[in-house]
């Protein structure tokens, strides 16, 4: 297997927050949200099956995209905390089946917490 180096897209999670309706309503049924993030515009929550990203576009926010990357797609991933003065994000590499995503925690966000969920819910 072949594991796609390009990041085709990158998110930028700026803080814990309370799930919004519109995440909500995408849960299937037993599905449970683990942790819930803010991001720029929209908001991304980790659930017990999958990572949800609401990606609001345009001018108005009105046309909303939305990924649903299940667990079981994920090849590898790779996080990186934070250094000190000029590297205030820490990252997260996801390899999937669908490519190379990444996802920059503001300092408000715990990447070890992200960790331990990811862990979790690929290994079991």
């Amino acid at each position: 297997m072949a594991v796609n180096t390009e990041t085709i897209l990158t998110w930028t999670f700026m803080s814990k927050a309370n799930p919004e309706a519109d995440i909500l309503s995408l849960l299937t049924e037993g599905e449970q949200i683990l942790q819930c993030y803010k991001t720029i515009r929209d908001q991304a929550a980790l659930t017990n099956k999958r990572i949800i990203v609401m990606d609001k576009q345009g001018i108005t926010g009105k046309k909303v995209e939305i990924y649903s990357l299940p667990y079981r797609s994920i090849d590898m991933w790779s996080s990186e905390n934070a250094g000190k003065l000029f590297d205030v994000n820490s990252e997260l590499e996801l390899w999937t089946k669908a490519g190379h995503f990444k996802l920059k925690l503001n300092p408000n966000c715990d990447i070890r917490e992200f960790d331990k969920i990811l862990g979790k819910a690929i290994l079991g």
